[in-house]
């Protein structure tokens, strides 16, 4: 007990020495009219859900440079030149640090497909026992009424080439399942249906297996020279796959892919009509969910091991995809502190501004279209930043250190502004003491905030456990008053640094972060993620406990004592069976998977995996981008070792590595 009361006592010393530090601020709470504002436009249907690279989020990029501006912030890029005007010199493009994007693809001119057809129909050919006869006729299959080369497809022309049917076009070497089985593929156009056996059901043993990257990619390991996916749709228009867009996360297929009508592939399987093609569907379908007659067998099963219906034709594709690139911005602006040494120091504070635009990748809204208003993600963690660079503004004379704001973008894409950041910073890393990101602090529930990064230095909990105390008046029994700590917020603490958030960029440089959340809901990557479910009061609260722990920050002459945070990784198996400890970088790639970072003591640690290091080769499979990896990582099993091909600055190495079972 005496423990505990000594316990108690230093925290409401601290807790009342950060309570008098305060006191030196001046207007140091945030304004809930104003946060609704920021959130308001932001959130609003004339940004169209802020896509990267999209019209609305550059104006939202706009919106928050031209604020940083008013607030009074440093530009953060270029100088004022002799002659400029004063638009110029005020522009809001001076916040702004640009960094490539792909924002998406279009069609180039030269696409073509040419199915030229065997004289005569197999139902014929078995009616009559007689062989086709006669002259070949050549079907040229119509662009977007017929077929669609997919946006990740390859470039190439291939002349006439013969197809293979391969079932659903999927290997799953976990359940010694191979689709490619006795398909000879090698060279030849592959030919598979959409989807998995298991249909609709999302929790198939097969669903993981459901992308059409992966079968894009197990086409190519087998040597097919182009993966042609059957609609599953009997209109062409409504099949999901004939729209072209286009995922930024990874690069091509290394192949063409296309999908071509259920009509195109009745005739190139030589079948009279669509109900015989979905005869053959519902038959592979319970063929497989059947077991297969060689599941318990030692050699791989799968629909071509004994059902190869032949293709009658040859096949010619063209394929010609453009990718469009876009300038993408984060947008920077700077808070010069006023102590002589440590204002050479940089406290980052952070949140992304982007969204998922009108749906498509990334949403999980049940159509394509809508706007997707993004409020909380992340309009409300912009929102606190804005409120942050104005009450830090308001009392610049009284910071030591310098802050730098940062509205990044590319978040939703995979981490891309805050990658592209801290590879470029404005201020160097080696001077950024902390990073503060704040993403989804707007529907608080239960009075709970989570704080992700804690273990990332040595000072977190000490520092957040005193912010989080607040001294209460009460009277007592006597009707002496008395003084009481109470805590602020319920926290749920977590060490690891690393997240689905841009302070993720941040740690793997060995830059102490902190993440600020709130919790997900049931409006999360949904159109319903509006401006009015946000809980102003709330946020307002969040964002003053993060002003008074920055404050704590830069009042401390010391810097926060980076640590390796523990991780709870292996606990999020994200579909996978084994655990690397790699921490991929989501930027297009052709030529190998570049890691960002490498947890400590990790499988990837251990074999001597290094941040920069470019994937190229993985348990005998080519890497060219995050989709190869993720491929090449569902094969692998735990307790295996595996040969792993990297390129480090000039060299290329060959390493050994053993993955670990999730747990």
């Amino acid at each position: 007990m005496r423990h505990k009361l000594v316990r108690i006592s230093l925290i409401l010393a601290v807790a009342v020495a950060a309570s008098a530090q305060q006191t030196h601020f001046d207007n140091n709470t945030p304004s809930v009219d104003r946060l609704r504002s920021h959130i308001t436009y932001l959130a609003s249907d004339k940004l169209e859900g802020r896509r990267t690279g999209s019209p609305g989020a550059d104006a939202a990029a706009e919106y928050i440079a031209r604020e940083f501006s008013r607030i009074g912030l440093r530009r953060s890029i270029g100088r004022d030149l002799p002659g400029m005007s004063i638009l110029e010199a005020d522009s809001p493009r001076r916040y702004m640090q640009e960094f490539p994007f792909v924002s998406g693809v279009t069609l180039g001119k030269k696409n073509s497909m040419l199915f030229t057809t065997a004289p005569q129909a197999r139902a014929q050919e078995e009616t009559t026992g007689s062989k086709p006869s006669g002259a070949s006729t050549s079907q040229d299959l119509r662009l977007g009424e017929d077929w669609m080369p997919l946006g990740f497809s390859s470039s190439a022309t291939l002349t006439n080439t013969p197809g293979v049917f391969v079932g659903y076009g999927i290997k799953a070497d976990e359940m010694n399942y191979d689709d490619y089985a006795n398909a000879q593929v090698s060279g030849r156009v592959a030919i598979a249906l959409a989807g998995t056996p298991d249909g609709d059901n999302p929790h198939g043993k097969f669903a993981h297996y459901e992308g059409v990257r992966g079968k894009a990619i197990a086409a190519r390991n087998s040597g097919a020279a182009a993966l042609i996916v059957i609609a599953s749709e009997t209109d062409f228009k409504d099949a999901r796959l004939s729209h072209l867009s286009y995922d930024n996360s990874s690069g091509e297929a290394g192949l063409p892919v296309v999908v071509i009508s259920r009509q195109a592939a009745a005739q190139m399987l030589g079948l009279e009509n669509l109900a015989m093609l979905a005869r053959i569907e519902n038959t592979v379908a319970a063929w497989v969910q059947g077991g297969g007659p060689m599941q318990k067998g030692n050699k791989p099963w799968g629909v071509t091991t004994n059902f190869r219906p032949e293709i009658f034709g040859m096949v010619a594709i063209t394929t010609e995809i453009i990718r469009q690139n876009a300038p993408a911005y984060n947008v920077v602006g700077i808070l010069d502190g006023s102590d002589p040494i440590l204002k050479k120091e940089v406290i980052v504070i952070g949140a992304h501004y982007d969204h998922l635009g009108r749906g498509g990748e990334g949403s999980l809204a049940t159509r394509e279209g809508e706007i997707h208003h993004g409020a909380d993600d992340n309009a409300s963690g912009v929102a606190g930043m804005l409120e942050l660079a104005r009450l830090f503004a308001r009392n610049r004379m009284i910071l030591k250190r310098t802050i730098v704001f940062i509205a990044f973008s590319g978040e939703e894409e995979g981490l891309l502004g805050s990658n592209f950041y801290v590879n470029h910073p404005i201020e160097p890393l080696d001077s950024t003491v902390a990073m503060i990101n704040m993403d989804m602090i707007g529907r608080m529930k239960d009075n709970k905030l989570i704080i992700g990064g804690v273990g990332t230095a040595q000072q977190w909990r000490e520092w957040i456990q005193a912010e989080n105390t607040e001294l209460v008046g009460s009277r007592g029994p006597e009707g002496l008053k008395r003084v009481t700590a109470a805590a602020k917020f319920t926290l749920s603490l977590n060490d690891d640094g690393y997240g689905p958030s841009d302070h993720s960029s941040f740690y793997a440089k060995k830059v102490p972060v902190l993440f600020f959340f709130t919790g997900s809901h049931e409006d999360y990557h949904k159109p319903t993620d509006t401006a009015d479910k946000i809980n102003y009061a709330d946020e307002a609260r969040v964002v003053s406990f993060v002003f008074s722990l920055v404050r704590t920050i830069d009042s401390n002459s010391q810097r926060p004592a980076y640590a390796v945070a523990k991780s709870d990784s292996q606990g999020r198996s994200m579909g996978f069976r084994v655990y690397l400890g790699t921490i991929p970088n989501y930027s297009e790639s052709n030529d190998g998977l570049r890691l960002d970072g490498v947890r400590e003591d990790s499988p990837a640690a251990k074999a001597g995996l290094m941040a920069g290091d470019r994937v190229i080769r993985m348990a005998g499979r080519e890497v060219h981008n995050v989709s190869d990896y993720t491929y090449v990582l569902g094969e692998m099993k735990a307790g295996q070792e595996y040969e792993i091909e990297i390129v480090r600055g000039t060299e290329t190495l060959k390493l050994k590595i053993t993955p670990l079972a999730r747990k």
